[in-house]
């Protein structure tokens, strides 16, 4: 989180120059960048320090190890939205599925199904920032800038 504050202040009076309008352009192509390289993090199964998701239960039905990857739909843009202002940018889950995310992120306990005993989920990080995420951010506040 410091390396965020650090980020936020050395941008900050670079911001103030830039129209209303710009920075809402900016903060849009940003987060898009961000929701891109998310989306390929969560297919690729890797949390934010690059380490391989915990693996999952395998599930047996009739006699068949069923064992696919988590999480496929999760990274749709339906579900992975951005929402762009002229101040900020938020990067996240919406809809059904938060609930799903959070009881992953922090490793809480959950029922899979509506009869289903509680099951306490492995941790798996869904977002958040890595390092890569915070070059994309400076390398696209670098490059509208320059322009």
């Amino acid at each position: 989180m410091e390396d965020l504050t650090i980020l936020e202040n050395w941008v900050e009076p670079l911001l103030q120059q830039i129209t209303p309008p710009a920075r809402k352009h900016l903060a849009k192509q940003i987060g898009t960048k961000l929701r891109q390289s998310q989306q390929q993090r969560i297919k690729d199964q890797k949390n934010l320090d690059c380490t391989r998701f915990l693996s999952r239960r395998s599930q047996q039905i009739k006699g068949v190890i069923k064992c696919k990857a988590m999480f496929i739909k999760l990274k749709r843009e339906i579900y992975l939205k951005i929402k762009a202002h002229t101040n900020k940018v938020n990067d996240g889950f919406y809809g059904r599925v938060v609930q799903l995310a959070r009881v992953h992120q922090k490793e809480l306990r959950d029922k899979p199904h509506r009869n289903s005993r509680d099951i306490r989920y492995k941790k798996r990080k869904l977002s958040g920032f890595s390092v890569k995420d915070k070059d994309i951010i400076s390398d696209g506040l670098l490059l509208n800038l320059a322009t």
